[in-house]
């Protein structure tokens, strides 16, 4: 690991007498503070964009696996992370008239290590990303990229007009704006031709934990539909967010195409969840009101992006953008860390552009592309979509419960498929 004072030398001596570069990230969730903090330690100043008026601070739990643990330690901020880790100590499964089918150990069903991986608020993973960065670089938040010219006069730059209306050019711009990122629009077209539609849609909101759930989950099933109530801490206890005995609920269903014209209108997603919902019994009734009044309601389809490059000229993408693995792989912010590192230590040992770029997708798709080969392993677990394959899950289940412990994670060395490059190794930014 490289000490704070070897990075404070890396980046004096990269701003030297020579001009740092100067580049900017589109988006600031997960992926896009993480390479601000990267670029940051190299010498470059670094802008980041953000369409919302804050970091946003909710959104469901999240996991951070393998690789990713050690990217997070080499930032200094997993002890943060491990303090807001949830313990979650049960995960039950219930039949359509809401009887027990089985409890289990949710490491059986999610893929991770017991005392080795982290899951956290969405929110505390951001809060920690930004923490970390947001006194060395600059954020612009309510704004977004309105137009994208890598035909600079220079020749070597990449001419962006903001939507508030300033124009700026930069080196080199970083697209880390998300499943329907525009960065990726202007750059490569339409979405459709990389989106991976998955067969379901998805709808998280937060509502009052009044179903006495303690740091557990529980799910509901019928065929090609779920719902489920997350609860991440103890019944009364109020978490880093702020939240006082709050649950986070899904309603999870299979749907035959993307409903790309729901994508913007929160009404249309509201409005066809309570069609899909609207027969079903448990607690599914009650769930349907508290998500109409909900003000913090995330609707998408579970898709990934697979596409075969990551750049073009001088801006480049990174995580979902990039090549989202869906929720379903329980991979996708371990990516998005894994990527942001991977791409800045590109940058850092290559000055010109198309050479960084080829380095990290030469260094990194591996990875990513086993990652997303996970996927078949999860949703037939979760979200069975006949009554045949329901039964079969729930026989499964039932066998898992007896199990005595979670297993090890020798199964899935996806997650720890990258060794990281030691910065130690790495060349210092030129202009």
């Amino acid at each position: 690991m490289t000490s704070t004072g070897q990075l404070s030398d890396i980046r004096t001596r990269g701003i030297g007498p020579t001009p740092r570069r100067k580049v900017l990230i589109s988006g600031a969730g997960i992926a896009g503070p993480a390479l601000a903090f990267w670029l940051n330690r190299y010498g470059f100043e670094v802008t980041v964009v953000e369409k919302s008026a804050t970091i946003r601070d909710g959104g469901y739990p999240v996991d951070v696996r393998g690789t990713a643990l050690e990217v997070v330690r080499r930032m200094g901020i997993l002890p943060r992370l491990r303090d807001a880790h949830i313990d979650l100590r049960r995960m039950t499964f219930l039949d359509e008239d809401g009887s027990e089918v089985a409890s289990v150990d949710p490491h059986t069903v999610t893929g991770g290590v017991a005392g080795q991986d982290l899951e956290v608020r969405r929110g505390d993973l951001t809060n920690a990303l930004y923490a970390a960065v947001r006194d060395d670089v600059e954020f612009l938040f309510d704004d977004s990229m309105g137009t994208l010219d890598q035909s600079s006069r220079s020749g070597n730059g990449v001419d962006v007009t903001f939507r508030g209306g300033s124009t700026r050019t930069f080196d080199m711009v970083f697209g880390a704006d998300g499943l329907h990122s525009r960065t990726r629009e202007f750059l490569f077209g339409p979405e459709e031709q990389f989106h991976h539609y998955l067969g379901y849609c998805f709808a998280g909101f937060t509502m009052p934990n009044t179903f006495g759930l303690s740091r557990e989950a529980t799910m509901w099933n019928t065929p090609g539909r779920a719902a489920a109530l997350y609860a991440v801490g103890d019944v009364g206890e109020a978490g880093d967010m702020g939240e006082t005995d709050d649950v986070h609920a899904f309603l999870n269903f299979a749907h035959p195409e993307p409903p790309y014209d729901a994508f913007r209108n929160p009404e249309a997603q509201r409005d066809l969840v309570a069609k899909v919902f609207a027969d079903a019994g448990w607690e599914v009734p009650g769930m349907l009101a508290a998500m109409h009044d909900a003000d913090d309601l995330f609707f998408d389809t579970v898709s990934q992006i697979r596409m075969p490059h990551w750049s073009s000229g001088r801006v480049a993408l990174l995580g979902d953008a990039a090549y989202a693995p869906s929720f379903l792989t329980g991979q996708g912010s371990s990516l998005a860390l894994v990527g942001a590192y991977m791409l800045a230590a590109s940058v850092a040992d290559h000055p010109d552009p198309a050479t960084a770029f080829a380095a990290y997708e030469d260094t990194t798709r591996e990875f990513v592309t086993l990652n997303q080969d996970q996927v078949g392993k999860g949703d037939a677990t979760l979200f069975p979509t006949t009554a045949e394959a329901l039964e079969q899950r729930n026989d499964m289940l039932r066998n898992l419960s007896t199990m005595s412990s979670a297993p090890s994670g020798e199964g899935r060395p996806a997650h720890s498929a990258l060794t990281l490059p030691d910065l130690n190794s790495l060349a210092l930014p030129t202009g």
